[in-house]
């Protein structure tokens, strides 16, 4: 009987030093593991930071490209009627925001949501203006009547994209 007490203590004890073993390595596996992810994160961001910043201020731009003034200045051309002046700026801005589309994979959802809307929101512009001319407008006429929409709207959509782009992109850092 003595033995198999001594037998059944040594076996407690044995289980006792097996367990608390087994609990000291499942936690230091547990901590490099998190340490292996975190390393993870910080490599996987300092790849991807670079592209991501080179996509907001690509974003910017096309924004402040098909933002109507610098359109205006840059595409305008006296010699076309008012509408061959709205073909060509609804041209260039599907132009633009076609050659930048795949930046949406770097930038946030919603991000990419308000540069779709500040892009329609300026062909609506364009359109609305287009419409309010007669037939034989020019292109001139076209601009100003433009130029007097943008007058009216108290904050136009791409100045609020691009103040959350900047916003989104310090946020990165």
């Amino acid at each position: 009987m003595n033995i198999l007490l001594q037998i059944l203590i040594l076996l407690i004890t044995a289980f006792g030093i097996i367990y608390t073993v087994y609990l000291f390595l499942n936690k230091q596996n547990s901590k490099e593991l998190n340490q292996l992810k975190l390393e993870l994160k910080k490599d996987r961001q300092n790849f991807f930071l670079p592209n991501r910043v080179e996509a907001y201020q690509r974003i910017i731009l096309l924004l402040e490209r098909i933002n109507p003034n610098s359109l205006i200045m840059r595409n305008h051309n006296p010699s076309l009627s008012a509408k061959n002046m709205q073909s060509e700026l609804l041209k260039v801005i599907r132009e633009e925001f076609d050659h930048n589309i795949a930046q949406q994979v770097f930038i946030s959802i919603e991000g990419w949501e308000t540069v779709k809307n500040s892009k329609e929101e300026t062909i609506k512009i364009i359109n609305l203006a287009a419409n309010q001319l007669n037939e034989n407008a020019s292109s001139t006429d076209l601009a100003a009547r433009i130029f007097e929409l943008i007058s009216e709207i108290k904050t136009m959509p791409i100045d609020l994209s691009i103040k959350l782009l900047k916003k989104e992109l310090q946020e990165l850092f």
